[in-house]
């Protein structure tokens, strides 16, 4: 089975629709499957609600998306940095659910394991745990939280093989994995493709079974957020 596509175009052929759940990888500016967001962003679709830890920034991820208006609905657990975020939220044009980190982070675990609940005691008594059903153990209240189930699963990795076996670098790593594994439709993009061998079995962070479509995004820019140098000191 082939799995490499020319371009994140032809990789998202047949796969978008209006409405769909999407889980992206990324954290900030790291790891951001920025080809695959771009194809969306050009295709039109609209009505998307995605599972992110994050929205990127301004321009950048998911906020190019925000821009657009093709989101209607961010599970996130961090919101900042982004004013688009921030205008449509509060004037109501964006639907939020706020989900812990670590929380978020298992909802999408869970759901590539076919889990479909878990309790956990992050958000007990805060506004998280609104309309959620809870349940003592040892003395103690949980929260019952949803596994995550996407529709579309679009990840960004350094390095994979012709079957989809994938390396990521450091910490661009952070969402990619859970996000990947709770996808209907995997769709990964990668700096290098390898062939079959060439990579440590030992070192792949996501098996090629979770993996329906590559494409190689290369050539990409090291983005950073925030740069702060020290002044030079006079010879």
């Amino acid at each position: 089975m082939n799995k490499i596509y020319p371009s994140a175009a032809a990789a998202l052929e047949g796969v978008l629709r209006d409405g769909m759940l999407i889980a992206s990888g990324g954290f900030g500016l790291s790891g951001l499957p920025d080809r695959l967001l771009d194809a969306i962003r050009d295709s039109g679709v609209k009505n998307l609600t995605f599972a992110s830890n994050n929205a990127g920034i301004d321009n950048e991820g998911i906020g190019k998306l925000l821009r657009t208006g093709q989101v209607s609905k961010m599970i996130a657990s961090y919101v900042g940095e982004n004013k688009e975020f921030e205008r449509q939220y509060l004037s109501g044009e964006l639907e939020v659910e706020f989900c812990p980190q670590g929380t978020l982070a298992e909802r999408m675990r869970a759901g590539g394991a076919g889990i479909p609940g878990f309790y956990t005691k992050t958000g007990v008594g805060t506004p998280i745990a609104e309309g959620k059903e809870t349940k003592v153990f040892n003395g103690e209240e949980y929260l019952l939280e949803n596994g995550i189930f996407a529709d579309l699963a679009v990840v960004k990795a350094w390095k994979a093989d012709t079957s989809g076996n994938t390396i990521f670098r450091k910490t661009a790593r952070n969402f990619n994995v859970p996000a990947a594994t709770c996808g209907k439709v995997c769709i990964v993009e990668v700096e290098e493709i390898v062939e079959i061998g060439s990579l440590d079995p030992d070192c792949i962070h996501l098996p090629g079974v979770y993996v329906q479509r590559l494409v190689n995004g290369a050539p990409y820019d090291k983005k950073i957020e925030f740069r702060t140098v020290r002044e030079r000191e006079a010879a």
